[in-house]
């Protein structure tokens, strides 16, 4: 008899546990119960099983937020095959990475990146392509292809150290690295959610980031699905409708990055929406400016942030609202099945306080980087904690403050400089919206910092007066030596400001 250990058991036990409970609904309204989504994943499961797809198989997938999205996604877990979601936002060139990369024998795709996802299919000669929707009768739809399957699959043996997904970190250093994650990475870090964020089986969460972040896949859906919980699907963000949409639904959770949040704030029918049955908000990509902790207080929000990346699945830590303030800047204490520690440049423990290099171990880390094993052997330690390339410290009661990236520290005139710590204090300057601060050649002192703002419309903000706001908060050297103000800063899929991108553009500038 099949034992199905990893994520391919879940539909099979909400549809028995669950089967009328509201599981989706999408953007226009439209309701599906857990039977109905379990009975979609297993019709997909069909369908590719009698086109050849079997355990170990990769599955790739480019679309926006729908229910398809979840019904492949479970569909090719349950035959043990590995699902590859792919950013809607890559260039042809990057899809074609992740697909080369993947080895990827199946893609399926929404009709809208019919052009895009053509130089790769070209490339790698996939196996099956396939459109979601009805199509038409010469190429017919996932809808089509999956409701006139043939019955019956096999659904595989699966262990969870089984891998589950292959998902491409951002690429900000060079090309995409696939994260392979397994059934229990997945699983242990949706656990982590259901302890740290109490999320229960009424909670109604309104996906508004991509699915094919691991943030919104692994901390956002997976937890809901495993509580039994309803997920409110959404292909992108407005601030107006997402307004409407908590309103309507009695949403209770929401997950975003800084802007998602001052963006809704901003809105003119932020104060008349009724957003009473908000409880649960969660923040990530960076730590939340005061401005934006003070509106949400108002309403009598108060927000979880956290700490993690694609390899840790992606949450390493959690600050809970009630530490927001008396820990304001860190981002919390390692979730619940994970532990963190901090090295210095040899791996030997540092004491509390001392900047370190962030490490990470529990049952979310990632299994490695796919077909890189001299990557994957760099990222752990020799016990077997990850690497992640972070800076930061720990303080006296174990929570967690980020210095920086290794790779963005600035040197100058032998001084390090923790971007991070500039970035907080710039960030509460009246009018900024958005900051990074980055290091630029200098001839005298080998670099010197940049910052490169947005602000709002009624700002007057310069170089000068940045410095004179700061002087006294840093040293000297820390001071930008240059302020550009910019309509939007580059950033990844998950909120994450491409620093690289500013770098490459502002290096030629003059000093």
């Amino acid at each position: 008899m099949m034992h199905q250990q990893g994520l391919g058991a879940w539909m099979a036990k909400r549809r028995l546990k669950t089967p009328e409970k509201t599981a989706l609904i999408s953007g226009d309204g439209e309701a599906m119960t857990y039977r109905q989504l379990a009975d979609g994943a297993d019709s997909v499961s069909a369908m590719l099983w009698h086109r050849g797809i079997r355990k170990g198989d990769r599955v790739a997938y480019i679309g926006e937020n729908s229910p398809e999205f979840i019904e492949v996604l479970f569909g090719t877990v349950q035959l043990g095959a590995v699902f590859v979601p792919i950013n809607t936002r890559l260039a042809p060139p990057e899809i074609t990475h992740v697909l080369t990369d993947s080895g990827a024998r199946v893609l399926i795709h929404d009709p809208e990146f019919t052009d895009r996802v053509a130089p790769g299919v070209s490339a790698v000669r996939i196996d099956h392509v396939i459109r979601t929707g009805e199509g038409d009768d010469t190429n017919p739809g996932l809808a089509r292809r999956t409701r006139t399957a043939r019955a019956g699959h096999s659904d595989a043996e699966a262990v969870l150290t089984d891998p589950a997904a292959i998902i491409y970190t951002s690429g900000t250093t060079g090309r995409a690295k696939g994260a392979v994650l397994s059934h229990e990475n997945l699983t242990w870090v949706a656990l982590n959610c259901l302890v740290d964020y109490d999320v229960v089986s009424t909670d109604v969460a309104l996906m508004i980031s991509p699915l094919f972040h691991v943030a919104s896949l692994g901390m956002g859906l997976l937890p809901v699905i495993l509580k039994g919980g309803t997920v409110v699907l959404e292909r992108g963000f407005d601030a107006g409708r997402a307004l409407r949409l908590i309103e309507q639904h009695g949403v209770t959770m929401l997950s975003g990055v800084p802007t998602t949040y001052q963006l809704l704030a901003d809105h003119p029918d932020w104060a008349a929406t009724d957003i009473s049955s908000l409880s649960k908000l969660t923040c990530g990509g960076s730590a939340v400016p005061t401005r934006i902790l003070n509106a949400y207080e108002e309403r009598g929000l108060a927000f979880s942030q956290g700490y993690g990346m694609t390899e840790t699945s992606p949450g390493a830590t959690s600050l809970s609202p009630t530490m927001t303030r008396a820990k304001q800047g860190s981002v919390g204490l390692a979730h619940f099945f994970t532990d963190v520690r901090i090295a210095d440049e040899t791996g030997a423990m540092v004491t509390r306080g001392t900047v370190g290099e962030i490490h990470i171990t529990g049952p979310n880390v990632f299994l490695g980087y796919h077909n890189l094993p001299d990557a994957t052997a760099e990222a752990f330690s020799p016990d077997g904690w990850f690497r992640s390339g972070d800076l930061g410290y720990l303080d006296p009661d174990g929570y967690l403050y980020i210095s920086d990236r290794l790779k963005d520290m600035i040197i100058s005139g032998g001084e390090n400089i923790y971007p991070a710590e500039v970035e907080n204090l710039i960030s509460a300057v009246d009018g900024v919206t958005g900051v990074a601060v980055i290091g630029i050649a200098d001839d005298q002192w080998g670099e010197v910092p940049w910052a490169v703002i947005t602000v709002n419309d009624t700002a007057s903000v310069t170089t000068e007066s940045v410095r004179a706001l700061l002087n006294g908060q840093l040293a000297r050297y820390k001071l930008p030596r240059n302020v550009v103000i910019v309509d939007e800063l580059p950033r990844t899929a998950s909120g994450k400001i491409r620093k690289a991108d500013l770098r490459a553009r502002y290096s030629t500038s003059p000093s």
